[in-house]
């Protein structure tokens, strides 16, 4: 949440207005960009989801979704683009690093999901197999997402750490 503080304000203002106007569908659109591009993750929006009228629950399973559909267009992305594309933007010397900890550790850093731009793209960059992608995305994102839920619904007290 930290790298919350290094979004500007007019962004975050902005996404604020979205879930204020648009609800579910507003946290699905930041859930499902996060995946590719967005800075700004969904938690503050499930934490602070009755500030918006809506249930902490849904917009959970809404943000879920919307990661897990973001994921595999990134993955989809990724895999299009390539290696070229990857070397490109890494660099051949950071390229290669990375192919190496991905082939080693792929499902692992799924799990983790941090920096979950980054394992989104490098998943489909480097090919890894889509199923086993998929369900390091789905178990890493649930963990996160509903675990989150679950601190915010039966510790209220940890909403103030955000």
């Amino acid at each position: 949440y930290l790298l919350m503080e290094l979004i500007p304000a007019e962004i975050l203002n902005y996404a604020k207005e979205l879930v204020q106007t648009y609800g579910y569908w507003a946290i699905f659109f930041i859930a499902f960009t996060e995946s590719f591009i967005n800075p700004i993750v969904p938690y503050p929006f499930i934490a602070g989801a009755h500030f918006f009228g809506l249930d902490i629950w849904l917009a959970s399973i809404v943000a879920f979704i919307g990661n897990i559909l973001g994921a595999i267009f990134t993955y989809f992305l990724g895999f299009k683009l390539g290696e070229n594309w990857g070397k490109k933007i890494l660099g051949e010397k950071l390229y290669i690093k990375g192919e190496k900890f991905f082939d080693k550790y792929g499902f692992w850093a799924l799990l983790l999901g941090e920096p979950y731009k980054l394992v989104c793209w490098l998943g489909g960059i480097f090919q890894m197999n889509f199923l086993k992608y998929i369900l390091g995305q789905a178990i890493g994102r649930a963990l996160r997402i509903f675990g989150f839920s679950i601190l915010v619904s039966f510790f209220p007290n940890f909403q103030n750490l955000l």
